[in-house]
């Protein structure tokens, strides 16, 4: 009795019923992309994965530029519009007989 449930626990599972979590790796080693083709393993990849994330990175930093152009924009209107309510403010209180401290 125990010989034979031992014998079913060590049989293979059929590739139909394995679950997700436990399948192999999709990309196996030495793979274009995989990042383990050189000693040193993700640190050192491919070619390809190199290049990949120095385009990422490329692209990461045009649009933290953009951002901050857009950030800069914002806050010379906003420069403006104080200057502008300054000035009105000036103007106010000339017609009204200037500072009076």
């Amino acid at each position: 009795m125990s010989r034979t449930a031992i014998a079913r626990a060590l049989r293979p599972v059929p590739s139909s019923l394995r679950l997700f979590s436990v399948s192999s790796r999709t990309m196996g080693a030495g793979d274009a992309g995989s990042g383990f083709s050189r000693p040193g393993g993700m640190r050192s990849g491919d070619s390809f994965t190199r290049r990949e994330k120095a385009v990422e990175d490329q692209y990461i930093q045009q649009e933290e530029r953009a951002k901050l152009q857009q950030i800069k924009e914002k806050l010379e209107q906003h420069q403006q519009h104080l200057n502008s309510l300054k000035q009105t403010i000036d103007e106010m209180s000339k017609e009204q007989g200037g500072e009076q401290h």
